[in-house]
């Protein structure tokens, strides 16, 4: 296994990216400690950015964002949640996971993990560096295994290109290195900071259709921005729209730009569900946050053909209201 002192040798960039092990922070305010808190040490690397535009945390395993916050927000526009843990083999609770290569269940196999597996197995470095603009580029590839490969058993090569700066930008890459074609579900799952679900709204999907799927699956129109009163768990489809997340309580609107991509999960649990949940940052951490997800899910799944790359690109930029 490649350590953090291995990584910073090969990767690392003066004062802007370091890798480092996690490992718990004794006496550190709850609502700042890094994941892991104050439990004992995943032994997990994390990857910190800190550049004069913005800075960021990743987690290798997963490949999975966990924090970002441009220089001119004094609150993260990713969301971590405040109990949030990391644990060999275990999802985070937060930041951007990667849902691949199904998104929900497995169609046919109900002991596969919800979501796939790429967001809590292993990734390695394979490039990093410096923008023009300044920003920091960092490139995680997958590591299959036996594991893996019992679960999806396709010749391929998956990576994630992550660019932070002013602007964030996430490249999920698919390369179909086989001879068959294959059809993934996928998704950057991404969890934003705001103010209070109940004084934000979310442009951009007017008059789209959806699953939602509080209650059952049901095909509805989108009527309207969308605004929020109980639990929402619903997939956009058809849509390669723009999406802005408006607060006026942080006087910032979201901006969630994207490529490659044609369905638009939009999900907040809600109270009840939240505390089932157990780490969502009781008792209310479940109200400053808002995952809108750029996805290819149910009729927006991809058929990637044989020898052919597929990519989903999205692109976070926050503005002043």
């Amino acid at each position: 296994m490649t350590t953090a002192t291995q990584l910073n040798s090969q990767f690392g960039i003066p004062d802007q990216l370091f890798f480092r092990e996690d490992a718990p922070v004794k006496g550190t305010p709850p609502d700042t400690r890094p994941a892991g808190g104050l439990g004992a040490a995943s032994g997990l690397i994390i990857a910190e950015i800190n550049n004069r535009q913005a800075s960021a945390s990743l987690s290798l395993q997963g490949a999975h964002l966990m924090t970002w916050k441009p220089r001119n927000q004094s609150v993260p526009v990713i969301w971590l949640s405040r109990d949030a843990k990391l644990a060999a083999g275990k999802s985070i609770r937060g930041g951007a996971p990667v849902c691949w290569p199904w998104f929900g269940a497995h169609e046919s196999n109900s002991t596969f993990p919800g979501h796939g597996y790429a967001r809590t197995v292993p990734w390695q470095v394979v490039e990093s560096g410096t923008d023009i603009s300044g920003a920091t580029r960092l490139t995680l590839r997958l590591i299959n295994s036996e594991k893996t490969r019992v679960q999806w058993p396709h010749s391929c090569t998956l990576e994630l290109t992550v660019i932070v700066g002013a602007t964030l930008r996430m490249e999920l890459s698919t390369q179909n290195t086989g001879t068959i074609d294959f059809v993934i579900g996928e998704a950057l799952h991404t969890y934003f900071q705001i103010s209070d679900i109940g004084a934000v709204q979310v442009t951009g999907l007017e008059n789209c259709e959806y699953w939602d799927k509080v209650g059952g699956s049901v095909l509805k129109k989108q009527d309207g921005a969308i605004q929020f009163t109980s639990e929402t768990d619903r997939v956009y489809i058809n849509t390669a729209a723009t999406c802005v997340i408006e607060d006026k309580k942080l006087n910032r609107r979201i901006h969630i730009a994207k490529s490659g991509s044609h369905a638009t999960v939009v999900w907040t649990p809600w109270a009840e569900k939240a505390t089932k949940m157990g780490d969502m940052g009781q008792p209310d951490g479940w109200r400053e946050m808002l995952c809108v997800e750029s996805a290819n899910a149910i009729e927006n799944v991809v058929t990637v053909k044989a020898g052919a790359r597929h990519t989903l690109i999205v692109e976070y930029r926050v503005e002043w209201i």
